[in-house]
């Protein structure tokens, strides 16, 4: 028998699920709750690196992935008029050169793989719910359910997010996530490039990578003076107006916003936080995974991917320590500089961009973190 025998995953994020299935496929018992009734993400298009897919190929999920989404060998940073300035070749993950080297799919559609991955493992989940209460012992958790049920677990994984519950259990003098002075903005348009392109305009970043083969998603970021409610039917609006400084494809784009003649309409806007944790990331039998301790602004595009390798060394260190201590404080020492990598260069890409900065500098924030992330895990 292994070090534990019975988990519980508290949320069904990428992460979580990852997590679920890695843990799943060494015959450890897994429940995942998600608080989510319907188990897919708000959300319009997600980029995974390199990296990010080598982890998903040993999550087994990644010819879905590629099947499903869209992907691209190189990127066109350009001015604000959509004009380049540089084409950037993105170079394959280590061990992963049979893959493309970076790739982009709808996030429900995402999310749907790993669900139906999760299911396939034979993790039993339950949707709408969470924990109400967990109370640890040298032996194991036992914990409270929102539908009244209980149950007692070997080990408690907190994969609940940049606002987890289950870090008041570990972490309990953590202040919050920091607001990064930016804003992102999403919608879902139209494929016009094979590349990925990212357009600088003066304190606001645009760009769209593919998702599919017909189709890309828009993101622009601006800056911002703070985390203030945005009302959600003013941001078409707000978007369209974020664009205006734009030319070429992007204007083009703008006014098909403003017109509400995109094939997907929808505009989604979330203003970006982060923190980075120091470890250990467990206390006893709970342990931290993913957003709950390092979430990224997203930048590096890279947010998710750290996330889906958390989860593959934390269920590896499980398998391969003779101690859950050990296995808990192993997981966190080969994870954190990798993850920390990842919120630093995000944050300091960021700054650039809101202080109308160098984009020497900017490009070479971007390629010193992506060489070092194709590194093998």
């Amino acid at each position: 028998m292994g070090l534990v025998s019975k988990v519980l995953v508290v949320g069904g994020g990428v992460g979580g699920m990852c997590v679920a299935i890695q843990c799943a496929k060494q015959g450890i018992a897994v429940d995942l709750v998600e608080q989510n009734p319907h188990w897919a993400p708000d959300g319009a298009g997600i980029t995974i690196s390199g990296p990010s897919l080598r982890a998903l190929r040993e999550v087994g999920v990644v010819d879905e992935v590629l099947r499903l989404g869209g992907h691209w060998r190189e990127i066109d940073i350009c001015d604000a008029d959509g004009r380049v300035a540089r084409t950037v070749p993105v170079i394959p993950a280590v061990g992963a050169d049979d893959l493309p080297p970076a790739g982009g799919i709808l996030r429900p559609v995402l999310a749907d793989i790993l669900g139906q991955a999760t299911l396939r493992a034979g993790a039993t989940v339950r949707l709408g719910m969470t924990f109400t209460s967990m109370e640890q012992d040298a032996d194991g958790v036992d914990v409270s359910f929102t539908d009244g049920s209980r149950g007692r677990y070997d080990l408690v994984i907190g994969a609940d997010g940049v606002n987890s519950k289950v870090r008041a259990h570990v972490k309990p003098d953590f202040a919050g996530p920091k607001f990064s002075g930016q804003g992102s903005w999403r919608a879902v348009v139209p494929r016009l490039h094979e590349n990925s392109v990212i357009c600088m305009g003066r304190t606001t970043k645009a760009g769209m990578n593919p998702i599919s083969a017909t189709e890309c998603y828009l993101f622009v970021l601006d800056k911002r003076a703070g985390m203030d409610f945005i009302d959600p039917t003013d941001w078409p609006a707000q978007l369209a107006g974020l664009l205006d400084e734009f030319g070429g494809e992007l204007g083009e784009l703008r006014e098909r916003i403003r017109a509400g003649t995109l094939p997907h309409p929808r505009v989604l806007y979330r203003p970006l936080a982060g923190h980075m944790i120091a470890g250990p990331w467990h206390k006893g039998r709970i342990v931290l995974l993913g957003d709950t301790v390092h979430a990224t602004t997203p930048h590096l595009a890279s947010g998710a991917g750290i996330a889906i390798e958390g989860a593959l060394v934390l269920a590896e260190e499980l398998g391969r320590r003779h101690s859950l201590e050990g296995a808990l404080l192993a997981y966190a020492g080969r994870h954190y500089d990798r993850a920390r990598l990842v919120v630093t260069a995000s944050g300091r890409m960021g700054q650039i961009e809101q202080e109308g900065g160098s984009l020497d500098e900017h490009t070479r924030v971007m390629l010193h973190a992506q060489e070092a992330l194709r590194a093998p895990l």
